[in-house]
Parts: C-alpha cells; sequence; structure tokens
C-alpha cells in the first residue's frame, strides 16, 4: 500500500469572522454541519475553535463541550482536536486549566506560549501525559524547535510526545507562506523524529500541502489560515480545500487515512 496521509481541517480560527467569508463557521451548528462536509471530502479531523457570545476566541471548557458534542453527532468517526490558543487573551496557567477540564483526545499547545510560564507549562505536558492527550506542539519557526529540544531534553516534555505543526507564513502582519519555508523546520528537527504535519497562511495554501506530503508530513489546511483557491478566488467553504489537497496527495499516489477499510 501507498503511504497513508491525514488530512485535518481548521475552519475558522481564533479571529476570522463572517466579514472574512460568510461560510466560516461561527456557531455551533455550522461548526458541525462544516465538519461533515469536511469528513466527507477526505478530513479525518477538524482543529477546533470556539467563540464567546461576541464571537471573541474562548477556551471555556462548556461551549468545548457543546461543540464537541455537535461535530460527534454530525460527523461520527471524526477526530476533534481542540485548540488550547491564548491568542493574546490567556495566559498559560488559563491553558492549564481548559486542558485539564477537558482531558481531551487531542489538542494543540504553542511551545512559544508555553514558554511564558515554564513550570505551568511543565504540568500542562505531565497532565496530557496521564490523560492519554495526543498533544501536539504548535511550531511558528526554528527557535520553537530549539525550545522543544531543550524542553525533552529536560523532561519538560515526555520524549514520546513527538506530534508537531509548523506553521508556515503568518497571520499578522500577513506573510504568505511559500511550499520551501518547509525547509527551514525540517532542518531544524531532523534530530527530533516529529511526526508532522503543516498549516500555511495565504494563497499558497496548496502548494504547501503538496510540498509537506511529498516530503512525507500530514497536512491542515482551512479558513483558520487560507480563504483562497490557489488562483486567487474565494474557496466556496472549507470541503473545498480539503477537496482540493485530497487530491494533492493522491496525485501524489498516496492514500487518505478516510479511505482506508474500516475494521470490523
Amino acid at each position: 500500500m501507498s503511504r497513508i496521509f491525514s488530512v485535518t481541517v481548521a475552519p475558522n480560527g481564533a479571529r476570522r469572522g463572517k466579514t472574512d467569508h460568510p461560510a466560516l463557521p461561527i456557531a455551533n451548528a455550522e461548526i458541525a454541519q462544516t465538519a461533515a462536509s469536511c469528513h466527507a471530502a477526505g478530513a479525518q479531523a477538524i482543529h477546533l475553535h470556539v467563540r464567546d457570545d461576541n464571537g471573541q476566541h474562548s477556551l471555556d471548557a462548556g461551549r468545548y463541550r457543546e461543540a464537541m458534542a455537535a461535530v460527534q453527532t454530525a460527523a461520527p468517526g471524526m477526530a476533534i482536536q481542540i485548540t488550547t490558543e491564548s491568542a493574546g487573551i490567556y495566559d498559560v496557567a488559563a491553558q492549564y486549566d481548559c486542558l485539564a477540564a477537558l482531558t481531551p483526545a487531542a489538542a494543540s499547545v504553542s511551545v512559544r506560549e508555553m514558554a511564558r510560564d515554564e513550570a505551568t507549562a511543565a504540568r500542562l505536558y505531565a497532565l496530557a501525559a496521564e490523560a492519554g492527550t495526543d498533544l501536539q506542539h504548535i511550531l511558528y519557526n526554528a527557535g520553537d524547535i530549539e525550545q522543544l529540544a531543550v524542553w525533552m531534553n529536560k523532561g519538560i516534555v515526555p520524549a514520546e510526545m513527538r506530534s508537531a505543526i509548523f506553521v508556515l507564513g503568518q497571520y499578522n502582519p500577513a506573510i504568505h507562506a511559500q511550499p520551501s519555508d518547509l525547509q527551514i523546520f525540517l532542518r531544524a528537527g531532523h534530530d527530533l523524529y516529529l511526526d508532522w504535519t503543516i498549516c500555511a497562511f495565504g494563497p499558497n495554501e496548496l502548494a504547501c500541502a503538496r510540498a509537506a506530503l511529498a516530503a512525507g508530513g500530514n497536512v491542515r489546511v482551512g479558513f483558520e489560515n487560507n480563504l483562497l483557491r490557489p488562483d486567487g478566488t474565494p474557496a466556496r467553504d472549507n470541503a473545498e480545500l480539503v477537496a482540493l489537497t485530497v487530491n494533492e496527495g493522491l496525485d501524489l499516489g498516496l492514500t487518505p487515512s478516510t479511505q482506508l477499510p474500516k475494521a470490523c
């Protein structure tokens, strides 16, 4: 069998809203419908953000539970990864509290944000390990990878916790990702043997996804990072971006994880 790859959809993120794209999901019903359409298009997992009543980024455990339940109902079998992203609002203690309240199956955690409070960060990583949470390190540059390596050597991050997402490009100020950006991460993380995924800001998302798939990684796509097709026109919805990405993997001779035979 050819190499198996997975696609995760990040449908909304912490900052964008309906004025950025009318199909960006905010309410739980919208998130659930998006999850279902993206799962059908080939996304194995959803990277989940929730908002407060004013549409602002939230780490409220109750809101997460409601959104997760809606996704599970609409897209049975789709994996759910919550974010602990601070978005300039939350400190490390609040991020820890979110993870402790939910003990989710999967969560993403920024090494850069954790470095603001190493003692609480150590507790968070230990909590995730004890709870069996599949923790994915958010890495924005080579410096973040160096910090992760230090923490692994010190035992702050368990040695087996090697899932990571490389963030190519930047939201604000806007820096459009380029496929060549990937090489910086691969060189910096060479000795860590990371199980890596990429996300990419801007209209080169699909080209970056193809480069990652060709290099042996997995991909995360969606409106959190990009709203456009490769030709610069607005994507119809998140599911279109997922379908385009799956087609890139198929074109490379790879097998989407959602096409594997179901266990009996």
